[in-house]
């Protein structure tokens, strides 16, 4: 995953702030997931299991934050900028797509808020990774379509 991010970022880098922040933002998501993903036995008597759970989970929550309320208003605000009646569409359709990830990601954090009990962490993290990699999917597809699209648009000279 981390591989695709590298690629993508350099194919919509320098494209938008807000986007390349956001990418950035996933970048430090993964490395939290991976870094959990690495421990075979969970111990919640062990502090540092604890600490790494709890700083991924503000990674994640703060990442579909962004995501819900910055980056794709900014996208839609750009597809109707633009009038693009059909990647507006299109942008509507993979909103309903991700918004089951939404719902496992709030589960999820819910859960690990308020239980000291990790015995299930590790299926659990499998679920939201799964979730992640069809949400980052369709987070692509929709910064193609409403701002990618636009690009050529973007940098055209204004008339005078």
């Amino acid at each position: 995953m981390l591989k695709n991010l590298d690629t993508l970022k350099q194919h919509w880098g320098g494209v938008s702030d807000i986007v390349d922040r956001w990418l950035d933002e996933r970048r430090e998501l993964l490395v939290k997931y991976c870094d959990l993903v690495e421990i075979h036995t969970f111990d919640s008597a062990n502090s540092t299991h604890g600490e790494k759970l709890q700083r991924f989970c503000e990674v994640l929550l703060d990442y579909v934050s962004v995501g819900h309320f910055e980056v794709y208003e900014e996208l839609v605000r750009e597809g109707k900028i633009f009038s693009d009646s059909q990647g507006l569409k299109v942008g509507a359709d993979l909103m309903d797509k991700i918004q089951p990830s939404t719902e496992i990601v709030l589960d999820f954090n819910d859960k690990y808020l308020a239980t000291d009990d990790l015995d299930s962490l590790a299926e659990d993290l499998s679920t939201v990774g799964e979730a992640l990699e069809l949400r980052f999917e369709s987070e692509d597809k929709m910064i193609e379509v409403l701002h990618s699209a636009h690009l050529a648009q973007l940098q055209q000279p204004a008339s005078v």
